[in-house]
């Protein structure tokens, strides 16, 4: 739901960073792969219960995410940088939820939950994206590798859910239970939107003129 509008704010300062990434030649991949091994990190963290170092671990995970994209679009957007960008998401993302599970027994039953969403969402949106690209479907393009399907519960909405987290542990039950219920509704969101779009034929996107 935040994600458009953040991206807007965030772009010009990661352009900028990721300007100066490129002519130091730093490989886009080489900022995925950083980024991932920096929110393993963050869920060891978590784990053990360092709840600082888990919040600035995973504010520069999302960081160097935000950078990656910028330096592959400057340097030529590749689809195995897209598709180890989205796998290194995911893979920390369901990571942290269950070093929150570990750390706390109590909220064990809510991580799971968050999981299951985390499930439902993540397969609506990869069948519809898959769907819609091979449709050649302009409808939700935005220049990403995947056309993204957005929702309640996007990008943005994740990382303030695990700062959340990371500032107030002793409630880990409560907010993973608000978090799956978020993520619940943006799965039954794209649900929806994928049988409303795949209802009619695709708007393929406009040629250019030469």
């Amino acid at each position: 739901m935040l994600d458009a509008p953040v991206r807007r704010l965030i772009a010009p300062p990661l352009d900028a960073v990721a300007g100066a990434l490129v002519r130091a030649r730093v490989p886009a991949l080489a900022i995925t792969g950083t980024g991932w091994l920096v929110g393993v990190g963050a869920c060891v963290a978590v784990a053990t219960g360092h709840w600082t170092l888990a919040l600035v671990l995973w504010l520069l995970n999302r960081t160097l995410d935000g950078l990656d994209g910028p330096v592959a679009r400057r340097t030529g957007s590749t689809d195995l940088g897209g598709f180890l960008d989205l796998l290194a998401d995911f893979s920390i993302y369901a990571g942290f939820v269950l070093a929150v599970g570990v750390e706390r027994p109590e909220a064990r039953l809510a991580c799971l939950a968050l999981l299951t969403t985390y499930y439902l969402s993540g397969t609506a949106f990869l069948a519809l994206s898959a769907i819609l690209e091979r449709r050649g479907d302009a409808r939700i393009a935005d220049g990403r590798t995947l056309l993204f399907v957005g929702g309640l519960a996007e990008g943005t909405e994740t990382v303030l859910a695990y700062v959340a987290f990371c500032l107030a542990p002793e409630y880990a039950e409560q907010i993973a239970w608000i978090f799956a219920g978020a993520v619940l509704i943006t799965a039954i969101q794209r649900t929806l939107g994928g049988v409303l779009l795949l209802r009619h034929p695709a708007v393929p996107a406009a040629r250019e003129v030469s």
